[in-house]
């Protein structure tokens, strides 16, 4: 699959080299080398070296072609679509599935789902969601909107935690470090990594279980491995249904976390977008035993 884009150089990008104007554009020395490897920019339909300068009108046009993705496609995998354009897809990830396949020979991940829906694509997910995190999931459809994207999308959770939270919301600001032993649990350590996680409490269910439950809504400001999973336990409130981290699994039988909106700029056009996800039955389900809103 090919993306091929055009820019016209204005004013306000003179003076510049070639390879500077698309540095600025975005592309890394990595794709810049491979796209004058594979002469796939022009200026004015002619080849243009990436040291020769450019000038008030110039149109530059970059051609971006990815090779076929070592993935097993699997076209009888089943998952809404919330948005797409040239550039990017954003998908609705269901609960009990992973982003990669499990290994070598697995198809029931969102990358074959992508393999047999886009070809000739590479799997470029900007962010992941553990296997029984639900929502919305972004898919770069090339190299430079995965760069141009990384670190650059705003995200909305909702979840369902254990206890009534006293707060009405808050900062937790506790540093996550791997659990000896473990490849994925985290735990709330000093030597840890840096990792934030703001919460606001959106409403209280006290006959919601023994201990009561809290529905929430999370942002993360870094972006560590279980980090709302790991950050919540820490509180005392671990996430319904999440037996890893303490979580009863009486309600729910995963960990009732949800993406549930995306906000970013298309890095091509520019356009602001916000992407949301609808709430998963089981949450939806749950909510409504509680006599809660379900959000739209």
């Amino acid at each position: 699959m090919s993306r091929n884009l055009s820019y016209t150089i204005e004013a306000q990008d003179l003076p510049s080299t070639l390879g500077a104007y698309l540095r600025r554009k975005g592309y890394s020395e990595k794709l810049l080398a491979r796209l004058r490897r594979e002469d796939r920019v022009r200026v004015n339909e002619e080849f243009h070296r990436m040291i020769d300068p450019i000038a008030l009108g110039d149109a530059v046009e970059v051609c971006l072609e990815d090779q076929a993705p070592p993935l097993i496609p699997n076209p009888k995998l089943n998952i809404s679509i919330l948005y797409e354009d040239e550039d990017l897809v954003v998908l609705d990830k269901p609960a009990d599935m992973l982003v990669h396949p499990a290994g070598k020979g697995f198809d029931d991940a969102l990358a074959n789902f992508c393999a047999a829906r886009y070809p000739r694509q590479l799997f470029r997910p900007v962010g992941r969601l553990d296997r029984n995190t639900t929502g919305a999931c972004l898919i770069a459809k090339t190299k430079l909107t995965a760069s141009l994207l990384s670190g650059d999308v705003d995200k909305d959770y909702l979840a369902l935690a254990e206890g009534l939270l006293a707060a009405e919301e808050g900062l937790i600001d506790a540093p996550l470090l791997r659990v000896p032993g473990t490849t994925i649990r985290r735990r709330v350590d000093p030597a840890g990594q840096p990792s934030q996680t703001r919460f606001r409490l959106l409403q209280s269910f006290p006959q919601l279980g023994p201990k009561g439950h809290s529905w929430l809504r999370l942002k993360l400001l870094t972006g560590r491995t279980h980090q709302i999973r790991a950050h919540m336990a820490y509180l005392g409130h671990p996430l319904a249904g999440d037996s890893l981290y303490g979580g009863s699994t009486e309600l729910i039988g995963r960990h009732a976390l949800h993406c549930a909106v995306l906000r970013f700029r298309q890095p091509v056009t520019g356009e602001e977008l916000e992407i949301r996800s609808p709430l998963p039955p089981d949450l939806q389900q749950l909510l409504q035993q509680a006599g809660g809103d379900i959000p739209v």
